[in-house]
């Protein structure tokens, strides 16, 4: 037990200096630089190590106990601008996923509505053009001769870096995950929000750990959003964090898109390969390939019953 323990504080350790104190040390290295140089003076290291140098000439710093209390405060300022992140973080991804756009406030609710309504039209457009093409080319298929195949996947294409299925929401990477529910109602009527719980628990120890990870993935690359949002204010003090802030914003789309990506393949690709063996462990089973009645009747066995129906004789609230 003793053993267990040490390794236990061992990783947390790890994880609590690897998350939050070495990038929130790093923040506070740029805003201590954006206080010193200034727009006046932003990449002057001569001033830099001049003031440096000045505090670490003040008697206080010499001292061991002054060094104790220099390191505690550096630490659990770091730790504190960490834990900003993070909090930031999960807002973050509420806005990069946005599941729960129609509960928003009123505001960003109607700046979601618009931008889902926008990307919709969008992707209509382009899934009209991409049908126009198949449709082409099953004709042309019909009568003989192929036709080039470029032009119907530029649309493919073109429809897909908007959404892979009809936008529900305001953002892709929302969309991406939302998809995966989508394809698994219309192909096995699986609703995957019933399904996803008791499926966890039957799958493989390796799918489980792929999953896991790829789930990390996304929240780390949603909180370098974060990160982004904390280093824009230092822009006021010294210009070049405004670069910095945009890196982290770009980095942080970019990748924010990717671990989506990845995350909603691994979804659909555990749900596909392991509904059977879920039907298979409660008995529904069917004789056959998994068909969308077996779907159906999985998503039915695993739906709650609704709450029953109200006494007739239900007090009214406020009489």
């Amino acid at each position: 037990m003793g053993g267990m323990l040490a390794e236990l504080g061992k990783k947390l350790a790890e994880r609590w200096l690897s998350l939050l104190v070495l990038p929130g040390a790093l923040y506070l290295a740029v805003a201590a630089t954006a206080h010193v140089l200034g727009h006046s003076h932003p990449f002057c290291l001569h001033r830099l190590t001049g003031q440096i140098t000045e505090w670490a000439n003040v008697p206080a710093a010499g001292s061991a106990g002054g060094q104790v209390v220099l390191l505690a405060a550096v630490l659990g300022g770091a730790a504190a601008v960490g834990l900003a992140a993070q909090a930031l973080g999960s807002l973050a991804e509420q806005l990069h996923l946005a599941a729960d756009w129609r509960t928003w406030p009123a505001g960003a609710r109607s700046l979601a509505r618009r931008a889902t309504a926008w990307r919709q039209t969008r992707w209509e457009t382009a899934a009209e053009a991409w049908h126009h093409h198949r449709d082409e080319a099953a004709r042309a298929r019909a009568r003989g001769p192929r036709v080039d195949s470029v032009a119907r996947h530029a649309a493919r294409a073109t429809m897909t870096h908007i959404s892979l299925e009809r936008p529900a929401r305001p953002t892709w990477s929302g969309d991406r995950i939302h998809a995966v529910a989508i394809r698994l109602e219309r192909d096995y009527h699986l609703d995957l929000a019933a399904l996803w719980p008791h499926l966890w628990l039957v799958l493989p120890d390796t799918v489980r750990t792929e999953i896991t990870a790829a789930r990390q993935a996304l929240t780390r690359a949603t909180a370098l959003t974060a990160w982004a949002l904390l280093y824009l204010p230092l822009a006021a003090w010294w210009w070049p964090a405004a670069t910095i802030a945009a890196v982290l914003a770009v980095t942080s789309w970019r990748r924010t898109r990717s671990a989506a990506d990845t995350y909603a393949t691994l979804l659909e690709a555990a749900a596909r390969l392991h509904a059977r063996d879920l039907a298979d462990r409660l008995g529904l089973d069917p004789a056959g390939p998994f068909t969308r009645e077996s779907g159906g009747a999985l998503t039915r066995h695993l739906s709650p019953s609704p709450p029953p129906r109200p006494p007739d004789d239900t007090l009214v609230i406020g009489a």
